[in-house]
């Protein structure tokens, strides 16, 4: 079987754009089969025969049971992000399909963020009296707040999409 590994970086608010990049290498005929830290692995398949989907949680084997009784394929995982396929000639496969629950990942999300940036920043603090090297970690607890920024600012429009239609 023919595959490929592709390195590519994208950011925590991106998961958008990465689902839809993995779906469009599996309209080409490059069907996501592993993971790793920015690294993809491909394997050769029909054109547009699998639908890509990520979801970011604790693993849960009681939800991958659902999913796999709906058809789907535990791919792999890379820190809380898990990711599946499905064949799709099985129909349409949505994970985060209505706004609550697009809403509640992007609370996880920003959980996660908030919590490794205080960290950082706690641990920056605190290294700064002893070495000039938490300046890193205080850099990154700067990124991280960027990222959380991003996140909470689409949970926002999220939130205000759900009160227009209530």
């Amino acid at each position: 079987m023919e595959t490929k590994k592709v390195t590519r970086w994208f950011w925590v608010w991106q998961f958008e754009e990465e689902e839809l990049w993995l779906n469009s290498m599996a309209a080409e005929g490059w069907t996501l089969c592993r993971v790793g830290f920015c690294t993809f692995y491909f394997e050769r398949t029909e054109p547009g025969a699998y639908i890509v989907r990520e979801e970011f949680r604790k693993r849960d084997v009681a939800d991958e049971s659902f999913l796999r009784e709906m058809g789907a394929e535990y791919i792999g995982r890379m820190a809380m992000w898990i990711y599946f396929r499905r064949k799709a000639e099985l129909g349409e496969f949505e994970l985060n399909s209505d706004l609550d629950s697009r809403i509640q990942l992007l609370s996880n999300i920003c959980r996660m963020l908030l919590a490794v940036m205080l960290m950082n920043l706690g641990i920056g603090l605190s290294n700064l009296r002893v070495t000039s090297l938490g300046v890193i970690n205080i850099l990154c607890a700067g990124l991280l707040a960027y990222c959380y920024g991003r996140i909470q600012g689409k949970r926002d429009e999220l939130k205000r999409e759900r009160q227009l239609h209530e």
